[in-house]
């Protein structure tokens, strides 16, 4: 997960131009560096403000309450400015990354997509989720739909449900809940794409813009 964030990390970089913006990863839980040992490792450099890009993907429990905590807490700390930007969300910007994907990953018309995604105890994220599968099935003419790793419906119960299932996992990158569907899958005819990765580099760098313009 981390050599596939620091691939990420230069690529919105990349985006960012002449600027070449300066970027540290963080995460909010367990895996190492926190937030507040990369922030203390920021305002110990010099920097006095940083803008705080949350790879997000709904409006659930890490991103209405254990981020604005762990971002409090690690300005109080280090004294660092951090500001947070928007998170990546499920709008239309994502739908379009979506689609390249696919698209590029020459998935036939007549597949059905599962877009893959953690899941929540929060209904109105799982609903966003699906919201995005069903509009993503409308452009491309098919019957897509939403499933997720860790509440219902659960992605590794829908495998056998259809023929020719092409997985689009909502992932940033690798890691055990992926691992954990490719394992489910190997006795059906399941086609599983790689996480979205570099591809999201465009849509972060806006968010990033969209932070620094508005604080």
């Amino acid at each position: 997960m981390s050599a596939a964030l620091d691939q990420l990390a230069a690529a919105v970089a990349a985006e960012s131009g002449p600027e070449r913006i300066d970027i540290s990863t963080a995460f909010l839980d367990l895996t190492e560096p926190d937030l507040g040992t990369v922030a203390a490792a920021l305002a110990a450099a010099g920097h006095r403000r940083a803008i705080v890009l949350p790879l997000l993907f709904t409006q659930a429990f890490h991103a209405r309450v254990d981020l604005p905590e762990t971002v409090r807490k690690a300005a109080q700390d280090t004294g660092l400015d951090l500001v947070t930007a928007e998170i990546l969300g499920t709008g239309g910007d994502i739908e379009a990354i979506l689609v390249d994907a696919l698209t590029e990953a020459d998935v036939e018309e007549e597949s059905v997509v599962l877009l893959y995604a953690v899941g929540s105890s929060d209904p109105d994220a799982n609903a966003a989720v699906m919201a995005l599968a069903s509009r993503l099935g409308s452009h491309r003419g098919s019957w897509d739909f939403a499933a997720f790793a860790t509440c219902d419906p659960r992605a590794d119960e829908q495998l056998g449900r259809v023929e020719r299932l092409t997985v689009l996992p909502l992932f940033v990158s690798p890691g055990l809940l992926l691992n954990q569907l490719e394992t489910a899958a190997a006795d059906h005819d399941v086609r599983i794409l790689p996480p979205l990765g570099n591809r999201l580099a465009p849509v972060i760098y806006a968010r990033y813009r969209a932070a620094l313009a508005a604080s």
